[in-house]
């Protein structure tokens, strides 16, 4: 599969891992801040945040990628994303850049201990592979 070359991808990092999601569904990138536990939520929703007036849940994807937590830095930061009209918060450890792949491939059925479902395809980077993430599978995880 052939990526257009003007398609662009926010890469960020989780532990030692790079992933990426399409910077048309980034609606903006802020520093870590107060996130309000809410109960009864699946165990990878760490809350919410209020987000100019807007409360907007919170993931974290070491949780879902069954990834040890890990206390935060001063590097980590919530991508705020726009999907099916909701917007969503995804706490990621750091933000690399904004990117495109010359090559898209399909991601295998499983990648590093993560269900390949997850991605739509594995970008080559001149940084290594980079997991491009299928939101619908993400964010509507069971």
């Amino acid at each position: 599969m052939q990526a257009s070359s003007h398609e662009q991808y926010i890469e960020f990092g989780i532990d030692q891992e790079q992933y990426a999601i399409g910077i048309q569904d980034v609606h903006e990138i802020i520093k870590i801040q107060e996130i309000t536990a809410i109960p009864n939520v699946k165990e990878y929703v760490k809350g919410v945040i209020n987000l100019r007036g807007r409360i907007v849940p919170v993931i974290s994807l070491r949780c879902l990628f069954d990834i040890e937590e890990v206390e935060y830095s001063k590097s980590s930061r919530i991508v705020v994303i726009h999907h099916q009209e909701e917007a969503v918060g995804i706490v990621v450890d750091r933000v690399n850049k904004v990117t495109t792949f010359s090559d898209i491939q399909p991601p295998p059925e499983r990648v590093g201990g993560v269900q390949g479902s997850f991605f739509t395809g594995i970008g080559l980077a001149e940084s290594g592979l980079v997991g491009i993430l299928r939101l619908d599978e993400v964010l509507l995880h069971e």
